[in-house]
């Protein structure tokens, strides 16, 4: 069952550029630092990897080397989405999802489709996908909430729609994706200052930004609260929450990528539109992690 393979902390992996190219010997190396630290799962094209400014032939490139170079330690989850419904679906087709265990779908952007919109994207990918199907509900992101209802009934309506990344910021909403939502039905956090409440509420675990540059800290914890160890689980949050705050103060992911440059993982470098950590923020981070 997907709910058990991938209970636990996943990580929406960045991606590495050096000279405005994908830096593939550092991507490398990240793979290898978060799973050696302790990560369960990763995700690969999430929008952490800044996937709305690589090509098609990139990402591709990308997928083949995550599969390469994870080499059956991990589950990899790649991340398929966009606000053009037909296009998603070629994109289901035309990209290798032979090693992948599932598939992350962020919500359409920018359009704000209604509820019933929303529904009939969803339901057009899982009919499209090979693999079982993830949601990905990012208001921030996206300009447009996925209720729980629409939530609930592509839940049960849908049967390769097996699971959410859930990124709201509500837990009303989220309370009640726990009470209605089938029990074999994945539900992870999509916002790690967040997760620690959300996984004592019954969240399956959590794909993380956190997770990138603090992974044996952040997958602890998240271990210790999926086994019922609040106490122990509560201070490594309380000792990440500066972390947390430090991520996502300019952009995301500026602070993550500020971070792993800090570690000697990665260049400081992103993609225009946007921008690296301002030395401001770095001098934080450098100061955070002494």
């Amino acid at each position: 069952m997907l709910k058990n393979t991938l209970r636990g902390t996943g990580v929406a992996l960045v991606t590495p550029f050096k000279n405005q190219e994908i830096d593939f010997p550092a991507l490398g190396k990240l793979i290898d630092f978060v799973i050696e630290n302790g990560v369960n799962y990763v995700v690969t094209l999430g929008t952490t990897g800044e996937t709305p400014t690589l090509s098609a032939t990139e990402k591709k490139d990308i997928i083949a080397f995550t599969y390469e170079h994870v080499n059956n330690r991990v589950p990899v989850i790649v991340g398929i989405g966009g606000n053009d419904t037909k296009s998603v679906c070629s994109d289901l087709e035309k990209f290798d999802l032979s090693k992948a265990t599932a598939v992350l779908s962020a919500s359409p952007y920018y359009n704000k489709p209604t509820q019933e919109g929303l529904f009939l994207h969803y339901k057009t990918l899982a009919a499209a996908s090979p693999l079982p199907l993830l949601l990905y509900n990012v208001p921030g992101r996206t300009g447009r909430n996925m209720t729980a209802g629409t939530t609930i009934k592509l839940a049960n309506e849908v049967p390769n729609i097996v699971g959410i990344k859930e990124a709201s910021d509500d837990m009303n909403q989220c309370m009640e994706l726990l009470r209605d939502c089938p029990k074999e039905f994945l539900i992870v956090s999509g916002d790690d200052a967040l997760t620690l409440p959300q996984l004592a509420c019954g969240f399956d675990g959590v794909i993380s930004v956190a997770a990138n540059c603090f992974p044996k800290a952040f997958s602890s914890m998240v271990q210790h609260a999926l086994n019922g160890e609040l106490i122990e689980a509560r201070k490594l949050h309380y000792n990440l929450l500066e972390g947390y705050n430090l991520l996502f103060k300019e952009n995301n992911p500026a602070g993550v990528k500020g971070f792993l440059h800090a570690l000697g993982i990665l260049k400081n470098e992103l993609r225009l539109p946007l921008t690296p950590a301002t030395e401001q923020l770095m001098v934080s981070i450098r100061k955070y992690l002494s």
